[in-house]
């Protein structure tokens, strides 16, 4: 009789209810379409493909979804020029080389009596495999988060920035749950990791892409799901307060603006008005704390030329 697996278990979602309670539980506040496409995406093991404007809480939720779950959190940060290998793996040539200097004798011993540069050359290839071995493999965060052996949450952050190229590659190992390395064979996942997705929509992704993920845009939250998190978040904030600094967000919002301020410059916002110790919005002091809130010098000007406005929501 074989012994019991010590391979730890991920947990499942129970219920939409459940991935909702569970989110919270860990200081995520999610919106009942965050909530359902968490708890369909770890049921039907598929990836989830999230959309919105920065700062809205993407990258958080995946980081939010791990505890949730009891899984390990991988990172993949995307960009312009990433390839298959700084994704999946790369070999330890420095590793290698001090392992070829330790073993020089040996390799001698190889080549003694060869009659030629290819004779020697063949002899050394039959040694391929002791140097391209799992012990000179440094996985990136593609391999880990199959090969782990606690089940994973995978985050492909802003995929958006990444080649076309490479987001074939990628959905080709979202399908197949497994990688080949030349060198050693195929690899499968010990537990098929949880996988999500972020775009700011850079560009277009490929309907490949979308086809093979659950989508889930998560805009600017209303307000009473804002205040929630505030409270949340700073529960040393007042809830007046708290209640002025909503509205005048979502005032601020309303205008044309080259970005709008998303959760995190909310956060922020309370948190500074507090440690001044405000108690209730006034127009010089929303006029002197919009650095806080709003990011391009334009939007800061435009913003105050409505600061009566501001102020008072």
């Amino acid at each position: 009789m074989s012994p019991p697996s010590t391979t730890p278990e991920a947990r499942s979602f129970a219920s939409v209810k459940d991935a909702e309670s569970r989110l919270e539980e860990v200081g995520y506040l999610p919106s009942p379409e965050i909530a359902t496409a968490c708890f369909l995406a770890d049921r039907m093991d598929k990836p989830i493909l999230v959309e919105g404007p920065a700062g809205v809480g993407k990258t958080e939720l995946s980081k939010a979804l791990a505890q949730a779950l009891d899984r390990q959190f991988i990172r993949l940060q995307c960009y312009e020029g990433l390839d298959e290998a700084k994704a999946l793996y790369e070999w330890e040539y420095a590793k290698q080389l001090l392992y070829t200097q330790l073993l020089k004798d040996k390799i001698g011993e190889m080549v003694a009596g060869t009659g030629s540069l290819a004779e020697a050359a063949d002899r050394l290839a039959t040694g391929d495999a002791v140097f391209f071995s799992e012990r000179f493999l440094l996985p990136r965060p593609i391999l880990q988060a199959l090969l782990t052996e606690r089940p994973a949450v995978l985050l492909v952050d802003e995929i958006d920035k990444a080649d076309p190229e490479f987001e074939a590659f990628l959905l080709e190992v979202l399908s197949d749950n497994a990688v080949t390395i030349p060198e050693l064979g195929t690899f499968k996942a010990k537990h098929v990791p949880r996988v999500i997705l972020t775009s700011n929509n850079a560009r277009e992704l490929s309907d490949a892409l979308k086809r093979r993920c659950l989508h889930l845009h998560i805009d600017f939250p209303d307000r009473e799901r804002e205040l929630r998190i505030v409270r949340s978040r700073l529960p040393q904030v007042s809830q007046t307060l708290a209640e002025q600094v909503i509205e005048a967000v979502a005032a601020i919002r309303k205008l044309d603006l080259k970005k709008a301020p998303s959760i995190s410059e909310t956060l922020d916002w309370a948190q500074s008005l507090a440690l001044l110790n405000a108690d209730a919005l006034t127009a010089d002091l929303v006029a002197s704390t919009l650095n806080l809130v709003l990011k391009y010098e334009g939007d800061i000007e435009k913003a105050k030329a409505h600061l009566p406005q501001i102020a008072q929501a």
